[in-house]
């Protein structure tokens, strides 16, 4: 639980070695930084981020969302998300599978849309339990705000590096624009046993829009880097955040950035006896952008499109689309068969990986 002492991670557990990438340098424009930034966005899509500025509002994010999970069931599913492709609300323990045979997720999430965050007191898409309404001013609001700065921030940066006329990724990302962009707040219990650390809490996927600003203080969280064939996990750093690439940047740009398929088991060792919380702010496009690959913006993106026929960047689907068919297909109560757990997929490079 957020203020807890929590043993550490263990340092007889491998994890992937992701590149630290320091904001402060970014945001200065110092190019070996951003090479550096280019570097993990196009070979795994992850990276950690130092120096960001956001720890008093994860820290508050944090306690906010133990106090709303805290909340009894029946208050909690006052706020449920529901079946239709929502994503923001309560989301509960077992609502979602985790893989094609329909195997349970073990996670509950209390997820705040950017709109009703920054609209509030006014309601764009739904109200939340009290602890959470009561916070949007003082927590909620101003990590978004964050997320947005330095997400906006690695945009313009991707901007440049694709040969894309300035403030296209802007335009995709218009913050009036009404969009899945979201905060979240995630509990998974403790799982014991000595299999554990093989029980998929949250089910392999990639995610689903541009950037994804994650905080974790316990680890659990596994990426598949591109060509290996074993999970590895990724090790919390205390006041590091944990950055990737999702979907829609992995159409806009056709494969150039990549989004890397993760997903979250128990945490390793001692830590598997704790309670797992995560605070994360999604940026996602406007709810009207089609997801294609913008061949016609970019030379750069035209080669590499060009480069892999095999592959369709041309989705058909605007983000809300995108994004409401994968929250829609992962929820248990539509599931039919595999073909449910198919059709709530992404860009993933192995889809068959569970």
């Amino acid at each position: 639980m957020p203020g807890t002492t929590l043993p550490p991670f263990p340092d007889d557990v491998p994890a992937h070695p992701l590149l630290i990438i320091d904001f402060e340098l970014i945001k200065a424009g110092d190019p070996a930084e951003i090479g550096r930034l280019w570097e993990a966005a196009t070979t795994i899509g992850f990276w950690y981020l130092k120096n960001h500025g956001a720890d008093k509002e994860v820290n508050s994010m944090f306690d906010m969302g133990a106090e709303t999970i805290g909340l009894p069931l029946e208050e909690k599913l006052k706020f449920e998300q529901g079946d239709s492709g929502q994503s923001c609300g309560y989301k509960k323990a077992g609502s979602n599978a985790v893989d094609a045979s329909g195997t349970l997720d073990a996670a509950e999430f209390i997820t705040i849309s950017k709109d009703d965050a920054l609209a509030f007191p006014r309601v764009v898409n739904m109200t939340y339990p009290p602890p959470t309404a009561a916070a949007i001013p003082t927590a909620v609001a101003p990590f978004v705000r964050k997320g947005l700065d330095v997400n906006y921030t690695v945009l313009r940066i991707f901007n440049e590096r694709l040969g894309l006329p300035e403030g296209t990724l802007d335009k995709l990302h218009d913050p009036e624009e009404h969009s899945g962009s979201e905060a979240r707040v995630v509990r998974t219990p403790p799982i014991p046993g000595k299999d554990a650390a093989d029980k998929a809490t949250l089910g392999s996927h990639t995610d689903f829009g541009s950037l994804s600003f994650l905080h974790n203080r316990l680890g659990g969280l596994q990426v598949l880097p591109p060509g290996h064939t074993e999970w590895s996990y990724v090790r919390p750093i205390p006041g590091h955040a944990v950055c990737n690439i999702g979907d829609a940047l992995s159409v806009f740009s056709a494969g150039i950035l990549r989004s890397n398929i993760h997903r979250v088991v128990p945490p390793p060792g001692i830590q598997a006896d704790y309670e797992r919380f995560s605070v994360v702010f999604f940026t996602r496009p406007g709810n009207s952008k089609v997801l294609r690959a913008l061949v016609e913006d970019s030379p750069i993106i035209a080669e590499a499109a060009k480069n892999q026929p095999e592959k369709n960047f041309e989705t058909g689907a605007t983000a809300a689309e995108w994004f409401a068919r994968r929250v829609k297909y992962q929820r248990i109560n539509n599931r039919k068969g595999p073909e449910t757990w198919a059709a709530s997929r992404g860009t993933e490079h192995q889809p068959a990986v569970a």
